[in-house]
C-alpha cells in the first residue's frame, strides 16, 4: 500500500517585533497546521520572502527598524500577488490610521489589536486558499 502523500503546510511569515505576541500567534499558527517563519521587523522580510516563499505575510506596523508601511510597499513593489494583512495596537500614533494607510499601500486585510482569533484564521484560511 502507497503512504498518502501530506499535504503540503501553507507558510506565513509572521512579523512583529513584540516577541510574547510572537511567540503566542505562532503557536495557534502552527496548530491550526501552518508553517510559521517568524521575524522581530520588515528588515528581513524580502530575503525571508525569497528563501521561503510564504502564502501570506502579518506584519505589524510600528516596528523599531523597518515598520510595516514600508515593509508592504517593499514587498508589493517586488512580489504584486503577495497576500498581507496588517495588525497594529496603535503605538504613537491612532491604530486606525495607519491601518488604513496599509489598506491603500496594499494590504489585503486589517486588524487592529487586540482581536478575535477566530476572526483572524477565517481570513488567513481564505487568503492561502
Amino acid at each position: 500500500m502507497k503512504p498518502k502523500h501530506q499535504p503540503m503546510k501553507k507558510k506565513i511569515l509572521l512579523i512583529d517585533d513584540d516577541k510574547h505576541f510572537r511567540e503566542m500567534f505562532t503557536e495557534l499558527l502552527r496548530r491550526k497546521n501552518y508553517e510559521v517563519i517568524e521575524a522581530s521587523d520588515g528588515k528581513y522580510a524580502h530575503q525571508l520572502v525569497i528563501d521561503h516563499e510564504p502564502q501570506l505575510i502579518i506584519t505589524d506596523i510600528i516596528m523599531p527598524e523597518k515598520e510595516g508601511i514600508e515593509t508592504i510597499i517593499d514587498l508589493k513593489r517586488e512580489h504584486h500577488d503577495l497576500k498581507i494583512i496588517a495588525i497594529s495596537g496603535g503605538g504613537r500614533t491612532n491604530a486606525k490610521d495607519n491601518l488604513r494607510s496599509a489598506s491603500l499601500l496594499g494590504a489585503d486585510y486589517t486588524f487592529e489589536k487586540p482581536f478575535e482569533n477566530n476572526e483572524i484564521l477565517h481570513i488567513i484560511e481564505e487568503l492561502t486558499s
